[in-house]
């Protein structure tokens, strides 16, 4: 039996890569190309119709710190989406590590030899810790005994809704410690000094920039685009069809465009937020454990053939049980960044988190029916849903407008993916 290769471009004689048609590679890449369309146009359209305030930097600032949490969990369910399940449990579990940071850091009082774990540190890492074993317990259940993710995770939503109460006996707790606020609240440090573009004059507002923000902005995007391009030429020397060159500078040139422009918006305010530092490290890695782990690549053959992967010599039930284990570490973390943003635990933290995330996944490229999605997308469908979230409050839109738009958005990015799956079928 003859087994056939991918090419590999060493000799003269084999297959070599070829450019897709420009219009070829927008039809192959549609969703992610238009899921970035879709995003530049619904911060345009609330641009204009909220008479220039959603992009001002403070305003800027606060979408990202109104939806950090929100990211964070996205990463987590995009993972357990990929894989064919789904978690309704984690706007709870985020809301029970909230109240439990609350209470070791606050409500309780320790003897002595015990105040350490007051320690807004050392209560950080036990939360992530207790939040990892929600996760791993609940895909104990699912991996082990077969019970449908639906069934366990509805009922972690019940049990830590109930628990968030109990253990703060239906009060809110707070303030927290200063240091435990800077997870949400704080800003990085201008180590380079700032930089004054406008001088203070009558009549005149000075600008002022955070001058480490944009450097780091910088480095990022010639990192990415150093990636990009080394990408390129890594499938164009193994034989794999590659977008046209064109196409590929104008899809860089945008991106880095978008990011300097959003770093120099946040740099005529404060600065980068600690928590936007937070999800990027949060972001590359998990870019790199879907890309290039083989962690990664077991997750995505989950959700493709579930009998398939197991028959290859996957081992299933391990790395489900490892996904919702992680799931519930991010759960716990996006928890203590909602505590700290609200400088209080409240009893009813976390509610309806859950429908936000999983619409945040879906819109952004995830399939329903599991093996697909990707990371950038979900990062994107995030911020088109805190994008409308924002834009729709500052037009004084109805909740109950906000929640059917937000719904009919979802359907319609649900009914996209089934129809270009079917239509590629």
């Amino acid at each position: 039996m003859t087994v056939q290769t991918a090419p590999t471009g060493t000799a003269a004689d084999q297959a070599k890569s070829k450019e897709l048609s420009f219009l070829g590679a927008l039809q192959a890449n549609m969703r992610d190309y238009g899921l970035l369309l879709a995003l530049i146009l619904i911060m345009v359209f609330f641009q204009y119709f909220t008479a220039g305030v959603l992009f001002k930097p403070v305003n800027l600032t606060n979408i990202i710190l109104q939806n950090s949490y929100i990211i964070v969990m996205a990463l987590g369910m995009l993972l357990v989406i990929v894989a064919g399940h789904i978690d309704l449990s984690v706007g709870s579990v985020s809301g029970f590590v909230g109240a439990l940071a609350a209470m070791l850091m606050v409500g309780w009082r320790f003897p002595p030899e015990f105040a350490f774990l007051a320690n807004p540190i050392v209560a950080g890492i036990i939360c992530l810790v207790v939040g990892a074993i929600i996760g791993a317990a609940q895909g104990y259940l699912i991996a082990y005994h077969k019970i449908p993710s639906f069934i366990v995770t509805l009922a972690g939503m019940l049990i830590f809704k109930g628990l968030s109460l109990a253990i703060l006996a239906g009060k809110s707790v707070g303030p927290f410690p200063a240091e435990f606020q800077l997870l949400s609240a704080g800003f990085i440090p201008d180590v380079i000094g700032p930089t004054t573009l406008v001088a203070a004059s009558e009549g005149v507002q000075p600008l002022v920039l955070h001058t480490t923000t944009m450097v780091i902005a910088i480095l990022a995007v010639v990192g990415t685009v150093f990636f990009a391009i080394r990408s390129r030429a890594r499938r164009k020397a193994r034989g794999y069809d590659v977008e046209p060159f064109s196409l590929f500078v104008v899809k860089n040139l945008v991106i880095a465009a978008l990011v300097l422009f959003f770093a120099y918006m946040l740099a005529s305010y404060r600065g980068l937020p600690n928590v936007l530092v937070v999800m990027g490290v949060l972001i590359a890695f998990f870019v790199f454990l879907t890309k290039r782990m083989t962690f990664g690549r077991r997750i995505y053959a989950l959700g493709g053939n579930l009998k398939a992967a197991a028959l290859s010599g996957i081992k299933t039930e391990r790395t489900t049980f490892y996904i919702f284990a992680i799931m519930g570490a991010l759960a716990a973390l996006a928890g203590m960044i909602y505590a700290a943003r609200l400088n209080s635990a409240t009893p009813k933290a976390g509610q309806g988190l859950e429908l936000d995330v999983i619409a945040a996944v879906f819109i952004g490229g995830a399939s329903a029916l599991g093996g697909v999605g990707a990371v950038a997308g979900a990062v994107i469908g995030a911020f088109i849903m805190g994008v409308m979230n924002n834009g729709m409050s500052i037009m004084g839109v109805n909740i109950d407008w906000q929640q059917m738009i937000k719904g009919v958005v979802l359907l319609a990015a649900v009914f996209f993916d089934l129809y270009n799956k079917n239509r590629s079928a």
